[in-house]
């Protein structure tokens, strides 16, 4: 007896969709935050209000739900690219929403520098401005200018790019320092690599930048290093001498 073969096929698996239209209406993304605020949606929910629609049989919220795929963290979303967003199946439009609006959360902590905050504090620097440096890909060292009641005048990148004493030589580190006619100054730059450890350069970088204070006029009051959510003060160190 001939016996035939036949090639079974192999589905994709099935997944019962129902479009977010369907969904109760307390439970939808945009009806939820509306009627019982922003703070009731998870980071899911909250991403899918930005990505508005879905796809064919998937809806805006698993859209979002992707963008955690593999145990990401916000923080890790935050930076990713348009490009990278978009391979998630998320469109180019969606996406540069999304980007748009990290990097605007990233930039709500630093508007308060407009009403010229007093720094008391390494803690004060670092929890204005921590977000500015904790995700950064490259070095930067910026001077932040103080007047003379330590408010902070306008701060300005001096350099990016692994820190080095040709790189951040004081006749650059002071010049905006002296534009703004500043009291003193606040140094701070980042470690890419998440350990805030002064290296052997950053204590003779500060070192020389605070003689340079003395003989400017301008006093150095801290070199801050942050790295992720950790910092080193060069003050609280006692190594501004």
């Amino acid at each position: 007896m001939k016996q035939t073969h036949e090639k079974t096929q192999v589905s994709e698996p099935t997944f019962y969709h129902v479009p977010i239209t369907s969904w109760p209406i307390d439970e939808r993304p945009r009806e939820k935050l509306l009627h019982r605020g922003a703070g009731n949606l998870s980071d899911a929910e909250l991403l899918a209000i930005l990505i508005r629609m879905g796809t064919k049989g998937v809806t805006a919220v698993d859209l979002a739900r992707r963008l955690f795929a593999g145990d990401k963290t916000l923080r890790e979303i935050s930076m990713f690219s348009v490009e990278e967003i978009k391979k998630t199946g998320i469109g180019e439009s969606r996406a540069i929403a999304i980007v748009a609006a990290f990097e605007l959360a990233k930039r709500l902590p630093e508007m308060k520098r407009k009403e010229r905050l007093t720094i008391q504090s390494p803690e004060d620097i670092v929890q204005q401005f921590g977000a500015k440096f904790r995700d950064l890909v490259q070095e930067e060292f910026w001077v932040f200018p103080l007047n003379s009641i330590n408010r902070i005048l306008e701060p300005k990148q001096i350099t990016k790019g692994i820190l080095s004493s040709s790189l951040a030589h004081p006749r650059e580190c002071f010049r905006e320092a002296i534009t703004q006619s500043a009291a003193a100054v606040i140094f701070v730059h980042n470690h890419p690599s998440g350990n805030p450890e002064p290296s052997q350069d950053d204590i003779a970088i500060t070192k020389q930048l605070v003689e340079a204070g003395k003989i400017i006029g301008i006093a150095v009051h801290d070199h801050i290093i942050i790295a992720a959510d950790r910092f080193v003060s060069f003050a609280d160190r006692r190594l501004m001498v």
